[in-house]
């Protein structure tokens, strides 16, 4: 018996490679597994749930026939998907979570989530973050024409690509007292998280104790998935998205 974690698709129309990939894990390791958690940034950038193009109805397709097979689906939004909403969930099966949220993992408690909160230096981002998660913003975004958001989307990508590009790595990483302040809050030996594109297993001590973050990684160029076992082993897997 085991759980599944992924992070940081980035699946775009653009890239067919990275939807083969993901429909192949859909498809053939998913079914397989108790659950599949999703951590954030499964899209590259997610204009709204009332997208009509294939490419947005074609992941939908996916979605729905894991979770009708009887395979539980879980989401975290990420800092590019945070549109993800309740349609999307209903057309899809899957259950979407809160931004922080605490699982019972085989009898472990464990705390899941995107990372972007977690990278304090990076304060440009969190004052966008602040902004667009207004609810009044979201509820007017929300009723524009399709068209609309198009255009929206696209300059937030401009801008999102080129805030990137003038920032140094050490500042889009996670600051340590943070990650220690949340798994403090929610009384958690592990997080799992993404966000970073640093895949890793970091272990350190607080108050005396182990804990363990695991970092999951993009699928710019290969796949990675946390597979983690009932018995409390786990595996970070890493292979060519071509495979």
């Amino acid at each position: 018996m085991h759980t599944l974690f992924i992070s940081d698709l980035h699946l775009t129309p653009t890239r067919p490679d990275l939807t083969a990939a993901f429909q192949h894990l859909m498809q053939h390791r998913a079914p397989q597994a108790d659950a599949l958690y999703i951590l954030g940034d499964l899209f590259d950038f997610w204009i709204g749930d009332d997208d009509p193009g294939e490419f947005a109805q074609t992941i939908k397709a996916t979605f729905k026939h894991l979770t009708s097979s009887g395979t539980p689906c879980y989401f975290v939004q990420g800092n590019r998907d945070f549109l993800v909403g309740k349609r999307f969930a209903r057309e899809t099966g899957v259950q979407l979570l809160a931004e922080k949220t605490r699982i019972d993992l085989y009898g472990k408690p464990i705390v899941i989530m995107h990372g972007d909160t977690l990278c304090l230096e990076d304060v440009r981002y969190l004052q966008f973050r602040k902004k667009v998660h207004q609810p009044w913003l979201q509820w007017i975004y929300y009723r524009l024409p399709f068209s609309m958001k198009q255009r929206i989307v696209s300059k937030v990508k401009q801008d999102v690509r080129m805030d990137k590009q003038s920032k140094s790595i050490a500042i889009m990483d996670v600051t340590q007292a943070e990650v220690e302040r949340v798994m403090s809050e929610y009384q958690v030996d592990m997080m799992i998280h993404g966000h970073t594109h640093r895949p890793d297993i970091h272990h350190f001590h607080l108050d005396g104790l182990e804990k363990t973050r695991i970092v999951l990684g993009d699928w710019d160029h290969e796949i990675s998935v946390l597979e983690y076992h009932q018995d409390a082993s786990y595996r970070l897997l890493h292979q060519p998205v071509s495979q």
